[in-house]
C-alpha cells in the first residue's frame, strides 16, 4: 500500500506505526512541520504556514483561523503529491491542529481516517474542572467551538481512531458508531522494572534503588496536569519524609490551558509559594528518552496528576515500569487504574490525602511491590504494544483499506 501520515509534530501517534509499516514493505509517506526528526524508510515531507494565525477576529474563532492554515498547508502538500503521480491507498491524520480538513478535496477517493484525540466539551469534562460553580455560557460556547474543524473533517473521514474508552465518551453520539477504540500501545519491552538503575541529576549526583525516590513529571508543568496540587503536596511530604528526595521532570511553558496572569511559568509562579528545599527537590526540566526511562525506573513511587483531559502515556509507562503510582482519580485515570489494585488514588483537591498515600507506600515494601506488579501486568494485558495495540493497528488500517 501507499500511505500517508499527516501530525505536525512528526511522529506524534504514529510514532510506532509509521516504521512499522514502512518495515513491512509499504511505501510510507509522513507530512509534518516538523524538521529535525527522521523514520528508517519513511519519506517525510515539510509543509509550511502561508501566515502566521490572526490574533484579532472573535474569540471563538480566532483557533479556527489558525486549523484553517494548516488545512490549507496540507492540502497543497498534497496537491503537489499527486501533480507528482502519487496516489495513496490511505491516509492517517491527526484532527487536532487542523490538518484533516482539505484532504478529501485532494483525494476524495482515499480511505482517510482520523486520530481523534479529544472532543472539547463545556460541561463535565477539563472546562471549569477546579470551578466552584459550573462554567459560563461563554466557556461553554467557547469550548464547542474548539471542535469546528474536527468535525468539518469528519464530514467526510471514513474511519476514525481514539485511544481510550473515556476518550471516545466524550465524542457525540454521531461520531461514535464509526471510532474504533485501540491505544497507541506502551512499549514493555522499554519500560520494564530494572533494579540496577542509577540516574545522574544535572549536578552529576547519581542516585540508585537505594534513595527514597518521588518522581512526577509532565510535559510541562501546569494546573492541567495538577502540578499546583503537586506543590502543596511536596510541602508535606518533606516534612513527613525527611530522607526523600524528589525527581520532577517538564517544561516551562504551556501546553493546556492558560499561563499566570502575571506572566512567567507556572513553575516561577508557585515556588515562592512553598517551603522547598532545593537540595532534596531537583526540577530537571526536559530529558532525553533513555534518561526518561531511568527516570520511571528509579522511582520508588510515582505521583500522577490530570484534569478530566487525555490520560498521559507517561503515566502508563511508568505502570509497565512497575512503578507503585499514586494518582488523582479523575476519569481518565479510573479506566486503567483501580485503587487497592494495582495504584492508590486520591481526590484531585485533597494534597493531605495523596501525601498520606505516598507515605503509606514508601512504608511497605511490600505494598509497593504489590501494586506495581499489578499496574505492569495492566499494560502487558491490556495496552502492550508489541502484543495487542500495534497488530491491532495494522488490522484496522488494512481492514479500512480493503472495505472502503
Amino acid at each position: 500500500m501507499r500511505i500517508i501520515f499527516i501530525h505536525q509534530n512528526m511522529p506524534g501517534q504514529y510514532k510506532h506505526l509509521a516504521p512499522k509499516m514502512a518495515q513491512e514493505g509499504h511505501e510510507v509517506i509522513f507530512v509534518t512541520r516538523r524538521r529535525n526528526v527522521n523514520i528508517p524508510g519513511v519519506r517525510r515531507i515539510i509543509y509550511d504556514l502561508a501566515r502566521e494565525p490572526d490574533p484579532k477576529g472573535h474569540v471563538y474563532a480566532r483557533q479556527f483561523d489558525s486549523q484553517l492554515l494548516y488545512g490549507q498547508a496540507v492540502a497543497r502538500t498534497l496537491i503537489g503529491l499527486r501533480n507528482d503521480g502519487f496516489m495513496p491507498d490511505l491516509i492517517c491524520a491527526h484532527s487536532g491542529w487542523g490538518e484533516a480538513l482539505f484532504v478529501k478535496e485532494v483525494f476524495p477517493e482515499c480511505p482517510l481516517q482520523i486520530y481523534s484525540e479529544y472532543y472539547y466539551r463545556g460541561l463535565d469534562s477539563d472546562v471549569g474542572f477546579e470551578e466552584d460553580n459550573a462554567p459560563s455560557i461563554d466557556a461553554q460556547c467557547r469550548a464547542r467551538a474548539r471542535n469546528a474543524h474536527m468535525l468539518i473533517s469528519a464530514a467526510d473521514a471514513d474511519a476514525f481512531i481514539t485511544p481510550t474508552k473515556w476518550q471516545w465518551k466524550q465524542h457525540p453520539s454521531i461520531l461514535r458508531d464509526r471510532m474504533s477504540v485501540i491505544h497507541d500501545g506502551i512499549d514493555s519491552r522499554v519500560c520494564q522494572p530494572n533494579s540496577s538503575v542509577t540516574f545522574t541529576l544535572p549536578t552529576g549526583e547519581v542516585l540508585s534503588r537505594d534513595d527514597e525516590i518521588i518522581t512526577y513529571m509532565a510535559r510541562n508543568l501546569e494546573p492541567y496536569r495538577g502540578f499546583h496540587k503537586f506543590m502543596e503536596t511536596l510541602e508535606i511530604l518533606l516534612k513527613s519524609r525527611p530522607r526523600s528526595r524528589v525527581v520532577i521532570i517538564g517544561g516551562d511553558e504551556t501546553s493546556y490551558g492558560h499561563p499566570p496572569k502575571n506572566g512567567g511559568s507556572w513553575r516561577e509562579h508557585l515556588l515562592p509559594k512553598f517551603k522547598i528545599d532545593p537540595l532534596r527537590v531537583h526540577f530537571i526540566g526536559r530529558v532525553n528518552y533513555e534518561d526518561y526511562i531511568k527516570f520511571i525506573q528509579i522511582s520508588r513511587v510515582h505521583l500522577y496528576y490530570t484534569y478530566p483531559f487525555i490520560l498521559s502515556w507517561s503515566a502508563m509507562e511508568a505502570m509497565a515500569a512497575g512503578c507503585a503510582i499514586v494518582a488523582s482519580g479523575t476519569p481518565p485515570v479510573h479506566e486503567v487504574m483501580q485503587h487497592g489494585s494495582n495504584s492508590l488514588l486520591f481526590d484531585f483537591s485533597d494534597a493531605q490525602q495523596a501525601a498520606d498515600h505516598v507515605c503509606r507506600l514508601l512504608e511497605s515494601d511490600e505494598l509497593r511491590l504489590r501494586l506495581g506488579t499489578a499496574a505492569r501486568k495492566t499494560i502487558l494485558n491490556e495496552y502492550d504494544l508489541h502484543s495487542i495495540a500495534l497488530p491491532k493497528q495494522i488490522e484496522n488500517l488494512t481492514s479500512l483499506a480493503k472495505n472502503v
